[in-house]
């Protein structure tokens, strides 16, 4: 049942857009104090790699990703590498990862467009991201905010969706859409770090299943909250 203190959930359907930010400002203030150290799961080194693993994240665990990518990186070290990959052998080293032969494909064609239109280097805006083969808004935010250090969105993976559902903090299902609300909440410093911590935040305790609400450091704040 909803939980006795806190929020309701037709209360926050009645919330001011002040309210809500106010509320969401305070979900991120006991967020970044419950993880400090916040910080992206997928391993990389350069803009290059974290493209690559996020390609390769798709439909697959962080740590799975990561145990494929330190071998995939010595083997294919620049975007030119990639474009003159064999596909075999860039599926076999993939194949861990799942969807295997698309997820080749698209390292391929992301190496070949990233020579012929920017001289073998992941450009650094939205637009140029946007552009590459297969890259969507949410893998050009994650590049954008861990690589570059560049607030330009919010990267709404599934767990931002469940948790900013959750948390009453968009009604919207579509990922643009719960972005465009989220960064209306959420101050521009902070919309990397704040898909971070709820990435964290939903591995840890507002798990899809089962949401341990009792251990939830935001539950008062939470109209989904079970006590």
């Amino acid at each position: 049942m909803a939980a006795a203190r806190g929020i309701t959930p037709g209360q926050a359907r009645r919330e001011s857009r002040k309210a809500r930010r106010e509320r969401g400002l305070e979900i991120l203030a006991r967020l970044r104090r419950e993880y400090p150290r916040t910080r992206l799961a997928l391993d990389f080194q350069t803009p290059l790699q974290l493209l690559v693993a996020t390609v390769l994240a798709a439909q697959c665990t962080d740590e799975r990703v990561n145990q494929v990518t330190p071998a995939l990186f010595r083997r294919y070290p620049g975007a030119a590498d990639f474009a003159a990959a064999d596909l075999g052998e860039l599926e076999g080293m993939v194949h861990a990862t799942g969807f295997f032969r698309n997820k080749a494909r698209a390292l391929k064609s992301l190496g070949t467009a990233l020579v012929a239109e920017h001289g073998g280097e992941v450009p650094g805006s939205l637009e140029g991201l946007v552009a590459l083969p297969g890259v969507g808004r949410k893998t050009a935010n994650v590049v954008l905010g861990n690589a570059f250090g560049r607030n330009e969105g919010i990267a709404v993976d599934t767990h931002v969706q469940r948790l900013s559902r959750r948390l009453f903090l968009t009604g919207q299902e579509d990922a643009e859409k719960i972005e465009q609300d989220l960064v209306a909440i959420v101050p521009r410093e902070e919309w990397t770090r704040f898909a971070l911590l709820l990435q964290d935040h939903g591995r840890k305790v507002c798990k899809a299943r089962r949401p341990e609400c009792a251990a939830c450091i935001v539950a008062d704040l939470c109209p989904s909250a079970e006590v």
